[in-house]
This record gives C-alpha cells, sequence and structure tokens, in this order.
C-alpha cells in the first residue's frame, strides 16, 4: 500500500516524501478514502498511530480540489473546523496541516484559536478568513461573538481527543459549537477511548459511519517491543536525585518528566536547574507565550527536561523521544498509556520509567491490572527505598491507603 494509492495528489504526495512517511499507518489507509469519498468517520487508534495525517490529508485533498471555485474572493469562509482540547495540540496540528499543504498550488489559509492568550491577533488574524480553523472550544464561541468568524460554511468538522473534550468540562461549549453548523456537513471523530458520554455524542454527530478500530483493545505488554517499561522503587523524597542519576547514566538527550500538580513541575524543574540540568515546566498556570516557548525549546533540544502536568499528555509529538518518566504516577490507567505513548512513536524505540514509593505501590499494580501488565520491581543502588509499601491482596490488585478520602470522610459523617 502507497499513498499515491489512496487517491492523493503530486502536492501532498510531495509533502509526504519530504517528511519521509514511507507507507500509511493501519489508521490512514482506512481513513483516508473514507474521508476522501464523504463519509463520515468514527476512529480509534493508539497514540503515535498517525490520527493527524488520516485526516488531514484528505481534508488537504479535498480543499485543493475545490480551490478554484472561491477564486477571487475577498474573504475565506472557514470550511474545515478542528475542535481540539489543548493548545499545545492546536498549535501541533496547524504545523502539521501547514506542512502538509506547502506544495499546493494555493494552500488553504489556517488560523490557530485558542484561550490563555489575547483575542485581539486572533481576530486580526481572521480579517480576511480562513478555510481551516483550528479551535478550542471557549475561544471559537467568543470569536463567534466578537463576529470574527463564521460557520455557516463549514463542510468539514473534525473533534479530535474527543474524550479528553468531554473529560475537560467542553461539552456544554461542544453543543453550542454544533448548534451554530449547518446540517450539511462531513463529521470525523476521533478518540482514543470511548467511553457512554464520547458514544453517546459520536450517535448523535455521526451519519451512518465507516468506524476504524485499530489495535483497539490493545495492551501495553504488546507494545513492549517498541517502549521499554520500567518500575523503580524509591522513596519520594529522592525521587528527583535518583532522576538527575538517571539522565546522566543514560545519557537521555531529551525526557520528558509527569508530575502530578502545577507545583511539583515548578519545584522540580527549578531543583534540577540548580544541579545544571537544561529543564522547564509546562502547566496551565503559564502564559501561552512561556508554554510555546518551552515546547519549541524542548523540541530542538535546548531543554534537556520538561516536567509537565497532563497538559503535555495528549497530542505531544516529539520526534524520537528517548524517555518519559513519571515522577508522579496518572490518576487514571488510560492517562499512564497516554503518557508513555509520547516515546516510542513512529516505529522508534523508547523507555517509559515509573517511580514507585510506598504510598503508590497499590495504585500503580491498579494500572498494571488495568493493562494486563507486569513490571519487575527495580532498585537503583543508594536509593533503595527506607519506607514499607502497603500490604495488596493479589499480585494484580491493589488495596486503597490507609489515609481516607473525601467520599470515606462523607461516609464517616452520616454514619
Amino acid at each position: 500500500m502507497t499513498f499515491a494509492l489512496l487517491g492523493l495528489s503530486g502536492p501532498i504526495l510531495h509533502a509526504i516524501a519530504d517528511l519521509a512517511y514511507d507507507a500509511p499507518t493501519p489508521v490512514q489507509a482506512a481513513a483516508i478514502p473514507a474521508i476522501l469519498s464523504g463519509r463520515d468517520v468514527w476512529g480509534s487508534a493508539q497514540t503515535g498511530s498517525g490520527k493527524t495525517a488520516a485526516f488531514a490529508l484528505p481534508l488537504l485533498e479535498l480543499l485543493a480540489r475545490s480551490a478554484g471555485s472561491s477564486t477571487g474572493a475577498s474573504r475565506r469562509p472557514v470550511r474545515v473546523l478542528v475542535v481540539v482540547p489543548t493548545r499545545e495540540l492546536a498549535a501541533q496540528l496547524a504545523e502539521a496541516v501547514r506542512s502538509y499543504g506547502r506544495y499546493l498550488a494555493d494552500p488553504p489559509r489556517t488560523c490557530v484559536v485558542v484561550g490563555g492568550v489575547s483575542i485581539n491577533p486572533q481576530m486580526m488574524a481572521l480579517r480576511g478568513g480562513a478555510e481551516i480553523v483550528i479551535a478550542t472550544p471557549g475561544r471559537l464561541l467568543d470569536l463567534v461573538a466578537h463576529n470574527a468568524l463564521r460557520l455557516d460554511d463549514v463542510e468539514h468538522l473534525v473533534l479530535d481527543e474527543a474524550d479528553r473534550l468531554l473529560a475537560l468540562g467542553f461539552a456544554d461549549q461542544l453543543d453550542r459549537v454544533l448548534a451554530l453548523l449547518p446540517a450539511r456537513r462531513q463529521n470525523l471523530l476521533f478518540s482514543a477511548t470511548f467511553p457512554p458520554k464520547v458514544r453517546a455524542l459520536a450517535e448523535q454527530l455521526l451519519r451512518t459511519p465507516l468506524r476504524i478500530a485499530i489495535d483497539a483493545g490493545a495492551t501495553l505488554g504488546e507494545t513492549q517491543a517498541l517502549i521499554n517499561q520500567r518500575a523503580i522503587e524509591v522513596d519520594a523524597p529522592r525521587r528527583t536525585m535518583l532522576l538527575r542519576q538517571l539522565i546522566q547514566t543514560h545519557g537521555w538527550s531529551q525526557v520528558l518528566v509527569f508530575v502530578a500538580s502545577r507545583y511539583t513541575a515548578d519545584h522540580v524543574a527549578e531543583k534540577l536547574r540548580r544541579g545544571r540540568v537544561a529543564a522547564a515546566a509546562l502547566h496551565g498556570d503559564l502564559s501561552q507565550g512561556v508554554r510555546t516557548q518551552a515546547l519549541a525549546d524542548f523540541k530542538v533540544k535546548r531543554v534537556q527536561v520538561l516536567v509537565a502536568t497532563d497538559v503535555a499528555a495528549r497530542g505531544l509529538d516529539i520526534v524520537q523521544l528517548p524517555a518519559v518518566v513519571n515522577y508522579d504516577l496518572p490518576r487514571s490507567a488510560v492517562d499512564y498509556l497516554h503518557r508513555i505513548g509520547r516515546t516510542g512513536r513512529a516505529g522508534e524505540t523508547g523507555t517509559a520509567l515509573s517511580f514507585i514509593s510506598a504510598d503508590t505501590e497499590a495504585h500503580f499494580r491498579l494500572i498494571e491490572k488495568r493493562h494486563q501488565l507486569r513490571l519487575e520491581r527495580e532498585r537503583v543502588a543508594g536509593f533503595e527505598p527506607v519506607e514499607l509499601a502497603v500490604p495488596v491482596r493479589d499480585p494484580y490488585g491493589g488495596v486503597k491507603g490507609k489515609r481516607p478520602n473525601k467520599k470515606d470522610k462523607l461516609r464517616a459523617l452520616k454514619a
């Protein structure tokens, strides 16, 4: 199978060749012909499977085929709307779209509209219109309210990372966006997981869609060949020192470190800098300019370690990222999958390492159970843990920690 056989034209094939895409991935091979034929698509695929190209390439092809119809128009109507959950994903998608369309005779104008930055430059950028708008829901509605753009000419709607959109509380805003769109349009929904809310959205939105499920249900154990998963036992206060030693020992040129809070991201990045490790933090409290610069510095290796909250777990694509570290474990097993999926992408190998303390051993066993995984616990000389782990009931299940959570406290009050 080649991209040429999927119905893509010369300029797009030229761009694909520049990017060294040898052959379409399974999700691309399934989605591209369907999108070109006008079908709705409901797609799920493992992270790093080439999902962005699966919808961006055929949409660019469709826009190119009808480019002559709007020649000479003073304003370019929005024909493709891509709705995403995070600013980072929006910026990354726009970069990919511009790269794929670089050789088109009349490349479609692409605008990114996201919150967290001033609305005025985005209003200015939209003055001449844009065929492709990549947006987070809130800012998109703000711009519609300011009459900066209209959505009644949209022909193709893409909801990317739909599960994350709903998990972040965008459901009401998404309903308002959908109400502004014309009834006749192509709908493309991509999601890594399909909880009940996403399924309900798909049933409401899609018309006789092509259902694409690439490696759906695959366990992390099946990806062991690409991602070397490791679990190291260490007392929580010594994690930063251990992280520094591992970076030096393995000679990692880049490391993406996931933490649980914005404070921890700042704190760990600062401690690494004090140890002469080039590090930056990435979290939601930072301005968009600072976040963009941190990502740019990390991609070109001016920054060796990026310490991030889960804002970076979806959509972040770093070429040949050698290592991901779970400094703090994710709250859900699904987020574990997305975190470690930042490495081992596009056929490259990578290391995903998790720090396990006495307080988190039970939780990590639940993650292992969810993914049918069992990792040998490692210890590093000089960093052997002193604290004892909470006992577990069985090799794959965990018990709750001794500290009562909010639900436990409410039950106690009622009792």
